[in-house]
């Protein structure tokens, strides 16, 4: 069947929850061998209206890292409201521009064979925006292959969105070094003049109002509220000055913004004309812990129980596939199935076994399987070929991962 993530009844009924996912993932793949990956197609549509709720009318583009499965991507693009994609490589770009008719590279390139396949083949250099914060970025272009002997390249300017908060310093992640609307427009200036460039587009990324999540109780809780709306009230000031210094020299044709942790506040902002946001769709554990939304959990991955070291513990084979970000448990999967399993401390999820007790853990025998979910999302397809989608108690189709495809982009 050809995936549909439409919005149906039963992604405006009640949110699916973590433990009934995985029993309906765990009941139609009884028969298949883990390592196994499961989306399950309610929550998925449930995950794709909720986001185009939040978002209230600006159209989302999808960020293809957070589900790296082409299959589900297009999925996507055909819900209306989703519109392009933001892709995580050059390399990436240039494979999904084949079919995919607008895409921005979200990073900077110093692929000069990807830069080489772009700039000679003008309807990839008509479907493709790359990123760039400085002009050393435009002169590595100009080495690959000058001007005159390359299609015009189609670029985007970001803009550095963390928060210089007094008392705190940077808040933020380190992307972009053009920070102030005086910065943004003089590289606005200069792209304009230089022969080989079109400036289309503008992006700033609030990873600390984004990629933060604020739902804990307590002071820890207050504080990271009250910082994402002093961050947010600083950058609607400071976005808004930077499009119109930029707009000054270009005619921009987009200004992309946000994330799944922040699309109901990125999409106030009058000044941006498209979100970006892909985590929300398979919606791992990490966004359990969000103040204003709570996304129903979409996809899971099964592991086999291979050994019993004692009367307590299981032990699965495999399980360290932790996601990115700074060291801590909530970059570790979560066991949801069978309930009330957990690792031990010492070992956590390992390379080659991971440890479970508490719950049934004293009763699985080899043979078993434990479902998990994957802390973040995309990094989830890089251990998977493929996952099994599950709708109505069965498996209804098989998507591919880019593993699956034999692609391996970073």
């Amino acid at each position: 069947m050809t995936l549909d993530l439409a919005p149906r009844p039963d992604a405006v009924g009640p949110r699916p929850d973590a433990g009934r996912v995985a029993a309906e993932l765990d009941a139609a793949t009884s028969g298949l061998d883990a390592p196994l990956g499961g989306l399950h197609l309610g929550a998925l549509r449930w995950n794709a209206a909720d986001m185009l709720r939040r978002a209230n009318g600006v159209p989302i583009r999808v960020a293809s890292k957070s589900i790296r499965s082409r299959p589900v991507i297009e999925a996507l693009l055909r819900v209306p409201g989703y519109a392009g994609v933001m892709a995580y490589t050059l390399t990436e770009g240039l494979w999904l521009a084949t079919t995919i008719d607008d895409v921005l590279v979200g990073y900077p390139t110093a692929d000069r064979g990807a830069i080489r396949s772009l700039a000679i083949d003008p309807e990839l250099a008509r479907r493709i925006t790359i990123m760039v914060d400085s002009v050393e970025q435009l002169d590595l272009i100009d080495q690959v292959l000058a001007p005159s002997r390359r299609e015009t390249v189609q670029v985007c300017l970001e803009l550095d969105a963390a928060w210089r908060a007094p008392g705190l310093g940077h808040v933020g992640v380190r992307r972009s070094p053009v920070r102030t609307p005086e910065q943004a427009g003089e590289l606005a200036a200069r792209i304009a003049e230089r022969p080989g460039f079109r400036l289309i587009g503008l992006m700033a990324y609030e990873a600390q109002v984004a990629g933060i999540a604020d739902g804990a109780a307590g002071p820890s809780g207050r504080f990271l509220r009250w910082m994402r709306e002093r961050s947010m009230e600083e950058l609607r000031e400071r976005r808004a000055a930077v499009v119109a210094a930029v707009g000054r020299h270009v005619d921009l044709r987009f200004v992309n913004g946000g994330g799944t942790g922040s699309l109901e506040l990125t999409a106030s902002d009058p000044s941006v004309t498209e979100l970006a946001a892909g985590s929300g769709l398979f919606a791992g554990h990490y966004f359990d812990g969000y103040a204003g939304f709570t996304p129903a959990p979409a996809s899971a991955f099964a592991l086999d129980v291979v050994r019993r070291p004692d009367g307590k513990h299981a032990t699965l084979l495999g399980g360290g596939w932790i996601a990115s970000g700074p060291p801590g448990e909530d970059r570790l999967p979560k066991p949801v199935h069978p309930a009330g399993l957990s690792f031990i401390g010492r070992e956590a999820a390992g390379e080659v076994q991971s440890p479970v007790i508490g719950g049934d853990a004293g009763d699985l025998r080899p043979g078993d399987r434990v479902w998990l979910r994957h802390a973040k999302s995309g990094e989830l397809s890089e251990h998977l070929d493929a996952f099994q989608v599950v709708h109505g108690g069965r498996v209804v189709d098989v998507v591919s991962t880019y593993r699956g495809d034999g692609k391996a982009f970073l």
